[in-house]
């Protein structure tokens, strides 16, 4: 059996994907590699996890950047990774007509092409024993049949072109007993959300859902492959 392994969260400065390193590092006791573009949170973030030292790693990049894959090898070292959370994202409002060529240009390079990306530059760390995990963080929006919102229609066929993702990696990937799972989020207590939806009240917590994901990514492999998870107590 090969190392435990690193994880790698992305969007790690704020929201869900904060609190999944939080629970991770203080919980499971696991080394993280948390990647964002905001250097002042991450350093926050940094701060808050100082009774674990060691264990955090942090590395303030672009996920769109030509640069990223040596940036990531650079913070990698020799590491192996046990765990890729997808959950960097990008939310745009519009209005139907609205819509831009760059807008959908956009939403898709973060939340489509940039997990793909990152899957890819990491496969051969991801090789190994104990299976390692790919979990990507989608949206109820982009759930087929799931209630839909006006001026969220971009964000809505990006994620949903997530779960097909999800479902084609696991496929891909099953030969070399790297596992892939989607958890589409419902309404979650973050800035993202309050961007989308002003002044609505979430039902549930940023950390109560971070340590869902945490937990998911170091176990639901073990039951899971290719799979789209609800994980909603409701939506707006």
């Amino acid at each position: 059996m090969t190392e435990p392994g690193i994880i790698i969260v992305t969007g790690a400065s704020r929201g869900v994907g904060r609190e999944t390193v939080i629970s991770l590092v203080r919980d499971h006791g696991r080394e993280v590699l948390a990647v964002a573009r905001n250097a002042q949170a991450l350093g926050t973030l940094t701060a808050e996890l100082h009774d674990a030292p060691g264990r955090l790693r942090t590395l303030t990049a672009d996920l769109t950047s030509p640069s990223l894959t040596a940036e990531l090898n650079a913070a990698l070292d020799d590491r192996r990774v046990a765990a890729l959370v997808n959950n960097a994202g990008l939310l745009l409002k519009r209005e139907l007509g609205q819509w831009s060529l760059e807008d959908m240009r956009r939403l898709y390079e973060v939340n489509v092409v940039a997990p793909l990306m990152l899957v890819q530059t990491l496969m051969d760390r991801l090789v190994g024993d104990p299976a390692a995990h790919v979990v990507n963080i989608g949206s109820m929006g982009g759930v087929r049949g799931s209630a839909k919102f006006p001026g969220l229609l971009g964000y809505s066929v990006s994620k949903g072109a997530l779960i097909t993702l999800t479902e084609c990696l696991a496929e891909e990937l099953k030969g070399k007993g790297i596992r892939a799972n989607c958890l589409s989020l419902g309404a979650v207590a973050t800035e993202m959300l309050q961007e989308a939806f002003p002044g609505y009240v979430a039902p549930v917590t940023a950390a109560d859902v971070g340590a869902f994901v945490a937990r998911f990514s170091l176990d639901g492999h073990n039951l899971f492959n290719g799979k789209v998870l609800e994980v909603a107590v409701g939506t707006p």
